[in-house]
């Protein structure tokens, strides 16, 4: 008897070993997707940001921030043309915008691209490292303009 329950035993263990290595060769990975974040019945979920031509610069942050974090997740340091225009495309006036230079002097890729858009009174403005894109709304400064120092040209 007791030869007996040691043989069903020691079958119950390899058959359950066989079946494991069995179970896990060859099973695809499991992925995950995330959902939609929960909304409550009744209520509408967020809109994007918009542009909202006439509103002040504050009203106009959060489009301004999704345009060039969009832009970035794409492209990482985009150059300031590529800056300009996409703020154009995204219906920002592009003769008041100012941008940074590319390059310096000696023709060395820049660390940071600094650029605005004047809205009124205030500037829109942002900067682009290899890391990270930031946004923010400022005053203009006593210049008339938006950013410190020598700006490129946008003539094209």
């Amino acid at each position: 008897m007791r030869g007996r329950l040691l043989t069903v035993g020691l079958a119950a263990v390899v058959a359950s070993l066989a079946l494991t290595g069995c179970t896990t060769q060859g099973a695809p990975a499991p992925t995950y997707t995330p959902s939609a974040a929960p909304t409550v019945p009744g209520e509408e979920a967020p809109a994007s940001p918009t542009h909202k031509p006439g509103e002040p610069a504050e009203a106009n942050l959060p489009y301004f921030d999704e345009v060039n974090s969009r832009l970035f997740a794409e492209q990482g340091m985009a150059d300031g043309r590529v800056i300009v225009d996409t703020l154009a495309a995204a219906g920002f006036d592009k003769a008041a915008m100012e941008v940074g230079y590319d390059s310096t002097e000696i023709g060395l890729d820049v660390d940071t691209i600094n650029f605005s858009v004047k809205i009124g009174e205030e500037c829109l403005v942002g900067q682009f490292v290899p890391a990270a894109y930031t946004g923010a709304v400022t005053s203009m400064l006593g210049s008339g303009t938006c950013l410190v120092g020598q700006t490129r040209p946008i003539d094209w």
